[in-house]
């Protein structure tokens, strides 16, 4: 049977907040029956916008991550909460409004955070995927209508054809350690997760410092060399997706005009700033060694 999901595209969402404000504009006010209560006009909103900044001036990164119900198959809050939520036969979660009546207990099932409550109705609530617009033949939520960067896509198929098309796309999900099997497909999810290191290369050039485009960059660990590069027009390198568990890593930089070296704990994203090329046998004054 074809079930409802989500593809979030994270590199995507610029923080506009039209996904928010268009869940606020359809909710707050209005009572959909069997669906959910009016939402507040005041309170935490069901879709939020996470960010993360990683780097330093001027190599810097901004990601922004919505999330929200993630719609899970093994959901935690319906394990809580009984047949106060109901899971439909197309995969979309629905927290009853009238038997979840005073039940803040559901907030805290949630491991994502994504169940907010509504002091004014007495009454946990989540995104529950505009599913009363769905039943009268739309065929997306209004987040996906409103965005304009095309960050989500509703897409309605079998549970074969999910998992082939996220294997496909290297589609992943929040949190899977949990295994609540969710519904809520994130592309590009390594911005999110992981952490890069980066820097620029110079060069005393005829007496002028310059930028050192084609210098070759290798990344090690433990001795062990991870990964090549080269410097771009500017001077700049960078290495994506590796994981911030705090290891220490060595920066090799060679070139004709030089060589250098730095190491560097990796918990976040690291820009090394200016590594200056120095001649065999030469005294690197910023702190750095030849290789």
């Amino acid at each position: 049977m074809s079930k409802w999901n989500l593809v979030i595209n994270v590199g995507r969402c610029e923080n506009c907040h039209n996904c928010v404000i268009a869940n606020r504009d359809e909710h707050v006010g209005n009572d959909f029956p069997g669906y959910a209560a009016p939402a507040a006009a005041v309170g935490d909103s069901p879709i939020r916008i996470l960010r993360r900044t990683q780097g330093s001036a001027p190599m810097v990164e901004t990601t922004y991550l919505p999330v929200m119900c993630n719609h899970c198959d093994d959901a935690p809050c319906i394990r809580r909460a009984g047949d106060a939520i109901r899971k439909r036969d197309d995969g979309i979660v629905i927290i009853d409004p009238v038997k979840a009546k005073g039940r803040k207990d559901i907030v805290r099932s949630c491991p994502y955070g994504a169940i907010v409550w509504n002091d004014e109705e007495q009454v946990p609530q989540t995104w529950f995927f505009d599913a009363h617009l769905l039943d009268q033949g739309w065929d997306r939520p209004r987040c996906q209508q409103s965005c304009p960067t095309d960050v989500f896509e509703a897409v309605k198929l079998d549970d074969v054809a999910m998992k082939k098309r996220a294997e496909a796309e290297g589609l992943k999900v929040l949190k899977p350690s949990l295994g609540t099997k969710p519904r809520v497909w994130y592309r590009g999810l390594q911005r999110w997760e992981t952490c890069f290191v980066g820097g620029s290369v110079t060069a005393d050039v005829a007496g002028a410092v310059e930028c050192i485009e084609g210098a070759e960059v290798i990344l090690c660990l433990a001795g062990k060399v991870l990964a090549r590069t080269v410097t771009d027009g500017f001077g700049d390198f960078r290495f994506d997706n590796l994981v911030g568990d705090g290891d220490t890593y060595r920066v090799e930089v060679s070139h004709a005009h030089g060589s250098v070296w730095r190491d560097c704990v990796v918990s976040e994203s690291v820009y090394l700033g200016e590594l200056s090329l120095v001649r065999a046998g030469a005294t690197n004054s910023r702190g750095g060694a030849d290789v």
